[in-house]
């Protein structure tokens, strides 16, 4: 399995030229790399100057290099058509009405889950070491990245895991045609259940993946870096670097006009950077006067980027989300569960016991996390919010502790 870089962040912040500059170091390293567009707004081949399909192909002015833009639209055609075709007649046969049926067989998303689902392919079967993947804007990264445990929850609720019910209620409404439609449908269900969860263990193994967050020094964009980087740690993602791309130049001692304009612009952008505190090291590109295309290009800018680092750092451990603590004993202990999330002074925060489980909804982004067992017969009792995180207070629940 190869590993796979995902650059992302704000439309126009760079990504797809660092993305490209990354994977052009891989290559100048040995190693062989793929790089993939995945952004509807193909930008990949330009940054390359070459022209790119929907197969890899090698890019003829750097050895080992592969790129390749995704078509989203035939693997849907491709993967989704035939399987969405038997659902439907499935549906139908059990009564349901058609207009009922093609609706229920549309699902929102499917042509970016299919994409992700094609650079695992990629990852799993090709030659390549790396995959680097040029995302789309953040927010729709973020949809993206949250789609396959959606997507998979969303077919073990229309399409039961335990299909013999449903097979027996076909058959009592629609005849034996239909049941083995119906088996045929549930098999191929079955196989896309588990590409989906093959999906999810890649995206949330360190190991496998990790995501390099793109930012240009200015506080909008540096806002929503931040709301980024709690949305992938409540998803359970790593992001192994953050990019602070397009520092202006500092004009030293120079005087007139536009150097008092860059003097005050990098004043600024420092300003920005300063703010980004807790987030780990910010590695900086330069603004460069002209336009980075073509592979000689990006190698510069790549230089720049890493230096004399290597591009693809070793595995990376993710630090736990969750960590438990606590004091006394019997019903006098009480205990703390710290979940490591960085939070902006302004996070929205609600938290919720749901059986058991703790419902943690951060800026609007929900997410379950289940308690362990100690905590599972406690009762919360309040929680503290700081910029590493959340601290939430347990004491026992008299009527469940012995």
């Amino acid at each position: 399995m190869s590993r796979v870089l995902l650059f992302t962040g704000k439309g126009g912040v760079g990504k797809t030229t660092l993305a490209a500059a990354t994977a052009a170091s891989l290559a100048a390293h040995g190693r062989k790399a793929l790089v993939v567009s995945t952004d509807p707004a193909h930008s990949l081949g330009d940054a390359l100057d070459v022209r790119l399909g929907a197969s890899p192909s090698e890019v003829d002015t750097a050895d080992g290099l592969f790129a390749c833009q995704i078509d989203p639209r035939g693997l849907v055609d491709e993967a989704w058509g035939e399987l969405r075709g038997h659902l439907r007649t499935v549906l139908a046969g059990a009564g349901v009405d058609e207009l009922d049926a093609e609706e229920l067989t549309v699902l929102p998303g499917v042509e970016e889950l299919l994409a992700l689902a094609e650079v695992r392919r990629l990852a799993s079967s090709g030659p390549w070491e790396v995959v680097v993947v040029d995302c789309g804007p953040t927010a729709e990264t973020l949809r993206l990245l949250s789609l396959p445990e959606a997507f998979a929850g969303y077919l073990e609720r229309l399409f039961p895991t335990h299909r013999r019910v449903v097979r027996g209620l076909l058959a009592g409404v629609a005849g034996t045609g239909t049941v083995e439609k119906w088996d045929a449908t549930a098999d191929a269900l079955s196989r896309l259940a588990e590409r989906l969860d093959a999906l999810r263990g890649m995206l949330a193994d360190p190991s496998s993946c990790s995501v390099r967050l793109v930012l240009t020094p200015e506080r909008v964009v540096a806002a929503e870096t931040r709301r980024t980087l709690t949305a992938l740690a409540l998803q359970g993602i790593r992001v192994d670097s953050v990019i602070a791309n397009r520092l202006v130049p500092s004009p030293g001692s120079a005087r007139g006009a536009a150097a008092t304009w860059l003097r005050t612009r990098r004043h600024e952008q420092d300003a920005v950077l300063a703010e980004l505190t807790g987030i780990g090291e910010i590695r900086t590109v330069d603004h460069r006067a002209s336009e980075p295309v073509g592979v000689p290009a990006l190698l510069e800018v790549a230089s720049q980027l890493y230096g004399s680092e290597d591009p693809l750092p070793g595995a990376a451990v993710r630090d736990s989300l969750l960590e438990v603590s606590g004091s006394g004993r019997g019903l006098d202990a009480r205990y703390s569960l710290r979940i490591a999330l960085p939070l902006a002074d302004d996070t929205e925060l609600d938290l919720a016991r749901v059986g058991d489980d703790l419902a943690l909804t951060v800026d609007g982004r929900r997410r379950l996390v289940a308690l362990p067992s100690l905590l599972r017969r406690c009762i919360v009792t309040g929680a503290e919010m700081d910029s590493g995180g959340v601290t939430v207070g347990f004491r026992p629940d008299p009527s469940l502790w012995r």
